[in-house]
C-alpha cells in the first residue's frame, strides 16, 4: 500500500515538472485561443491567425458585446478598464472595472459565471493568469490586497489555495526587515507568468517614503504557498549589496517589477524590468547605483536565483521605470539567429540584449551626466545611452519643439518655457527652479508591443513633455501653517499632480474645481479611498482626514478632531506609516503635463505614434500619427495623434490590431506601409490592448473599452468578426 501511494506521489509530482501544467501550449501554436497575458508567455502579442486579412478586413462588424461593470451609469467608481481578456477552450476570461472576474462564451459574448472578490483597495489590473492539469482548471488573479485562485469552470473559489482561495500578496515581503509590512500598500497590476506549477510575479508600491519592497516572488499555484523571493534592493550577503548605503533596505522600498514577467519555458528562466526605488525624484538617502533598481533581470525560474541584470539608470531621479513586459523574440544579426529580450522604456529607449548573458545587440554608450543635485541628494555621474534603435520620442525640450498648432498656443508655451532653467540633459535632476522632462507618461508606457515571425517590433509611443518643481520639507511645512486642515491635506497628497488652485493637467489629471458639484459625496470618497486610472488608493487615510480633503473640495471646512501625520505615495505627510519612517528631504511641488492653454501638449505634433522596427537592424521601417482630435483636424491641423494607453496585436496575416487612442476608436494598420485599413468607433476608449481568437473556424477581435481618462467613463468588451 505505501509503495502504490508513492508511487502515485511520484507520478503526480513528476507531472507537475512538465508543461501540462501551463495553458495547452497547441492551440497558442495555431492561435485557436488566447491563453495568456500577451498571447503566449513570451510576450510577443503575435497571433498567426489569417482569416481577417487586409483585403476583407473592412467587413469586420460588432459579433457581439458585454456590458462588465455593475451598473450602466457606473457612478459610484468610474475607472478603466485596461484588462487584456484570454481565451481557453472558447472561453474568455476578463474582469470588470471593479475586478469581477468574468466568463463569457468567446462566440456569443454569454456570460457563463461571475465571481466577484473583496471590494476594497481596488486598482486597475491588465489581465488573468490561467493554470490546468487534468480536470484542475483555474483562473489566478489579483484584486486589491490578494491574490485568489477561482475554478475555471464554475467560478467558485477553491478553498485549498491559500487562505480559503486567496493568498495576501503582503506575504514574504517582511522577511529581515526588521518592520511590519502589513498595512503597506502591495498590489499587482499586471499578471505573471507560471511556470510547471509556480506563479511568477511582481507588484505594484507605493512610490514614497512609504513603499513596500518590490521583492519578486514565486507562489505554488496548487496551494499557494511561497516557493522563493528574489530581493530587489539586496540584503547584507547578496549580490548588489554595496550599490546603496548600508542597511537601506530596511528603511527604502520599491525597485519593483509592475510592468510584468516573460517566461523562456525551454531554458526555464524568467525575465523581467523593474522600477524606480522609493522616493520619486529624490534620493539623498540611497547613494549608489541602486541595484536592482531600473534592471532588466534574468532569473532562474525554478529557484528565483539571479542569472544576469543589465541596469540601464544608475540612481533612478526621474521615475524612470520599465512600464511593460519584456518581449522575447529571435532576431538574425550579422548572419546569426540570436534570441534576445526586448524591453522598452518609459524614457524611449529600446534594449534589445542577449537572452543568455543580458549582453547589448546594438552599441550603447556610457557619458558624463549632469550632478548639480538638490542637498544631500548624489546624482550618479554616468549613465547609458542607446545608440540603436532611436528613442521612441525626444529626450529634451528645445524651443524649436514649441507647439505650432496655432500663433496662440505658441506664445503661451514659449512663455512658459523660458520661465524654466536651460535643460543641459535628460538626466538633469530634479530642482527647485523647475525641469521640463519627458517619460513620465512614456515613451512606451504599460500596454507593451507586439513582434512577428520577421523579428519586428510594433511600438506605440507618448510625446508628453511634463513639468517638475521640487520644494524643500522645511518649505513647505512653512508654507502649510496657515492652512486650514482640509487645504494642508490636499497640498500635501493633491497638489502635486491636480495642482495648487485645483486646475488639474488636460485630460490625464482632471479638475478639482466644483468636483462637489459633479460628483457626490459617496464617490469622491470612493476615488479617494480606492483611487481610479492614475490616481493611487488612499486606501489608509482616517476617517477624520476624508472629511477634511472632502470639506476643503466642496468649499465647506470640516475641522476634524485630530489631523494625523500620513503619507502618500510621493513622500508627502498623509497616509499613516510609523513602520516606514522614511521622510525625504525634499518633495514634488508641482508635476503636471506642460500643455498650451487649451490642454494640448505643448510641443509640435505627433502626441503619439505607432512604430514599426526593425530588430535585426534596428532601423525604425515606419511611424505614423496614432490617433486624431477631431475639432482640430476640421480646423485644418494635420492629424496630430493622441497620447496612447494600451498595446498593439500583430497577425500573420500583416495586420496590426490597436485602439489606445483618446478618440475612442479601434484601428487596424497594414504591417508593411502604417497605412489604416479599417477603423471603428468604440462605445467608449478602448485603453487596453485587443486579442484575437478562433471559435468554430470564425476568428474574431475583442477589446475591452472601459473608458474614463478625462472621457466618458465605459465598461464594455466587444469582439469583431466578419459579417
Amino acid at each position: 500500500m505505501i509503495i502504490r501511494l508513492f508511487s502515485i506521489a511520484l507520478v503526480f509530482f513528476t507531472s507537475c515538472s512538465t508543461n501540462d501544467w501551463s495553458a495547452n501550449n497547441s492551440s497558442m501554436e495555431t492561435g485557436k485561443d488566447y491563453p495568456a497575458y500577451g498571447g503566449n508567455k513570451a510576450n510577443n502579442r503575435y497571433s498567426p491567425l489569417t482569416q481577417i486579412n487586409a483585403n476583407n478586413v473592412k467587413d469586420l462588424k460588432v459579433a457581439w458585446k458585454y456590458f462588465a461593470n455593475d451598473s450602466l451609469s457606473n457612478v459610484s467608481r468610474p475607472r478603466e478598464i485596461q484588462c487584456q481578456p484570454i481565451v481557453v477552450d472558447g472561453i474568455l476570461y476578463g474582469t470588470s472595472s471593479e475586478l469581477s472576474l468574468f466568463a463569457l462564451n468567446a462566440a456569443t459574448g454569454e456570460q457563463q459565471w461571475r465571481f466577484e472578490p473583496d471590494k476594497e483597495k481596488l486598482h486597475n489590473i491588465r489581465g488573468v493568469m490561467y493554470w490546468e492539469h487534468g480536470d484542475d482548471k483555474r483562473i489566478l488573479y489579483t484584486a486589491g490586497y490578494f491574490l485568489y485562485a477561482v475554478d475555471a469552470l464554475t467560478g467558485k473559489l477553491i478553498s485549498t489555495f491559500g487562505n480559503n482561495g486567496k493568498v495576501d500578496l503582503h506575504e514574504g515581503l517582511a522577511d529581515n526587515l526588521g518592520h511590519e509590512v502589513k498595512n503597506l500598500s502591495v498590489t499587482a497590476t499586471t499578471p505573471g507568468v507560471i511556470y510547471k506549477n509556480m506563479l511568477v510575479m511582481g507588484s505594484t508600491v507605493s512610490e514614497g517614503g512609504d513603499a513596500a519592497p518590490g521583492h519578486i516572488r514565486a507562489f505554488d499555484v496548487i496551494t499557494g504557498k511561497l516557493k522563493w523571493v528574489f530581493h530587489t534592493i539586496p540584503q547584507p550577503g547578496e549580490f548588489g549589496y554595496d550599490t546603496w548605503p548600508k542597511d537601506t533596505y530596511k528603511k527604502i522600498g520599491g525597485s519593483n517589477c509592475w510592468g510584468g514577467i516573460s517566461l523562456d519555458e525551454k531554458r526555464g528562466v524568467v525575465y523581467l524590468g523593474t522600477g524606480s526605488p522609493a522616493s520619486d525624484f529624490y534620493g539623498g538617502v540611497r547613494e549608489g547605483a541602486n541595484l536592482f533598481s531600473n534592471c532588466i533581470v534574468a532569473l532562474d525560474a525554478e529557484t528565483g536565483k539571479l542569472k544576469w541584470h543589465f541596469q540601464a539608470i544608475r540612481h533612478d531621479l526621474w521615475d524612470r521605470d520599465f512600464p511593460a513586459p519584456p518581449n522575447l523574440t529571435t532576431i538574425t544579426y550579422n548572419g546569426k539567429k540570436i534570441d534576445v529580450v526586448v524591453q522598452v522604456g518609459k524614457d524611449g529607449y529600446i534594449y534589445v540584449l542577449n537572452r543568455e548573458n543580458g549582453e547589448s545587440i546594438f552599441p550603447i554608450e556610457e557619458r558624463p551626466v549632469p550632478t548639480n543635485g538638490l542637498p544631500g541628494e548624489h546624482p550618479y555621474p554616468t549613465q547609458k545611452f542607446v545608440m540603436k534603435p532611436k528613442p521612441l520620442m525626444k529626450q529634451l525640450l528645445t524651443e524649436s519643439d514649441l507647439t505650432d498648432i496655432s500663433q496662440e498656443a505658441n506664445a503661451f508655451v514659449k512663455q512658459r518655457f523660458l520661465e524654466f532653467p536651460k535643460m543641459e540633459s535628460q538626466f538633469q535632476p530634479p530642482n527647485e527652479q523647475g525641469t521640463l522632462l519627458f517619460g513620465y507618461s512614456g515613451g512606451a508606457e504599460w500596454g507593451g508591443n507586439a513582434t512577428d515571425l520577421d523579428g519586428i517590433l510594433y511600438q506605440n509611443a507618448n510625446h508628453a513633455p511634463w513639468q517638475l518643481k521640487m520644494i524643500s520639507k522645511e518649505e513647505r511645512e512653512q508654507e502649510l501653517i496657515s492652512l486650514s486642515p482640509g487645504n494642508r491635506l490636499y497640498v500635501k497628497n493633491c497638489s502635486p499632480c491636480h495642482g495648487i488652485n485645483r486646475t488639474g493637467s488636460g485630460s490625464i489629471i482632471p479638475s478639482l474645481i466644483d468636483v462637489g458639484k459633479r460628483r457626490s459625496d459617496e464617490e469622491i470618497s470612493a476615488i479617494i479611498k480606492m483611487g481610479n486610472g492614475r490616481m493611487p488608493a488612499f486606501s489608509t487615510i482616517s476617517d477624520d482626514n476624508l472629511k477634511a480633503i472632502m470639506g476643503y473640495l466642496n468649499y465647506n471646512e470640516i475641522i476634524p478632531p485630530k489631523i494625523k501625520s500620513e503619507q502618500n505615495h510621493n513622500g508627502n505627510e498623509a497616509i499613516a506609516n510609523p513602520d516606514f519612517p522614511y521622510v525625504p528631504d525634499y518633495f514634488i511641488k508641482s508635476w503636471d503635463r506642460f500643455t498650451d492653454p487649451n490642454g494640448y501638449l505643448g510641443i509640435k505634433p505627433p502626441w503619439g505614434t505607432l512604430n514599426a522596427i526593425d530588430l535585426n537592424t534596428g532601423d525604425y521601417l515606419w511611424t505614423v500619427p496614432l490617433g486624431e482630435f477631431p475639432e482640430l483636424t476640421k480646423k485644418g491641423i494635420p492629424i496630430t495623434g493622441t497620447e496612447t494607453y494600451g498595446g498593439p496585436l500583430v497577425t500573420a496575416s500583416g495586420l496590426i490590431f490597436i485602439a489606445s487612442t483618446r478618440d475612442e476608436r479601434i484601428r487596424a494598420f497594414d504591417k508593411k506601409t502604417g497605412k489604416v485599413v479599417w477603423e471603428d468607433q468604440l462605445p467608449a476608449g478602448g485603453f487596453a490592448t485587443p486579442i484575437t481568437y478562433e471559435v468554430d473556424g470564425k476568428q474574431y477581435v475583442a477589446i475591452a473599452a472601459g473608458g474614463a481618462r478625462g472621457a466618458k467613463s465605459g465598461g464594455w468588451y466587444i469582439a469583431f468578426a466578419l459579417k
